[in-house]
């Protein structure tokens, strides 16, 4: 009815791809770790709503054309690595110090921008989009009429048990934020490390191809 073939082995094989590590997981990573969980949590969500923007697009054939352009392609690529490489320099810029309250308040992260920083970190990593173009068609009945509906069922699962992922990497490393959070020199440090680890996801995806 749904167009949906070996959902089983779709929830199992998705399962294992979302605990494979990814740009996405050293992102979340790395916002929980320097700004602790909400900021995990946020950031988390905002990579989850640019994959509901990966599925849309791969539900109605947008992704081929992505895939069908190295042009376009390349132009996503880089506007997402030059957007790592900006929020890296903001990270090593900060002076963040997380031990006086005064200084807590001036520097409390912003999570309107970082859910925004997740969807935009996705939505610019055009290889998301071949992801879900050749992942997803493997479960659709190649005689479904409306295949629309299989691929934005499927997409939605893969996003959920994804989030799902994410929420727990988030829970997890802030866990380090919390031990650390009154030593203000650490603090510096994490911010320096989690800045040069979003440079070099940058750097990663700049050089990356489509395969």
């Amino acid at each position: 009815m749904t167009g949906i073939t070996h959902f089983e082995t779709f929830l199992l094989t998705g399962l294992l791809l979302n605990l494979t590590p990814g740009n996405d997981t050293i992102f979340i990573l790395s916002k929980s770790i320097a700004q602790g969980k909400k900021a995990g949590i946020v950031s988390a969500l905002g990579i989850s709503t640019g994959c509901v923007v990966h599925t849309i697009l791969a539900a109605f054939g947008l992704s081929v054309i992505i895939a069908q352009s190295v042009m376009l392609f390349t132009a996503i690529k880089y506007a997402g690595a030059i957007y790592l490489l900006y929020m890296g320099v903001q990270m090593l810029r900060s002076n963040a110090s997380f031990n006086a309250s005064a200084t807590l308040q001036q520097t409390k992260p912003s999570y309107n921008r970082i859910y925004r920083d997740g969807i935009i970190t996705n939505v610019l990593n055009p290889k998301v989009a071949l992801f879900f173009m050749a992942f997803l068609p493997q479960f659709i009945n190649p005689e479904a009429q409306h295949t629309a509906l299989p691929f934005l069922l499927l997409g939605i699962t893969f996003v959920l048990t994804g989030t799902l992922w994410c929420l727990v990497l988030a829970f997890f490393a802030s866990a380090i934020f919390v031990r650390l959070k009154n030593n203000s020199k650490i603090a510096g440090y994490i911010n320096k490390c989690c800045g040069i680890t979003l440079i070099a996801l940058g750097i990663k995806v700049a050089l990356s191809d489509k395969k």
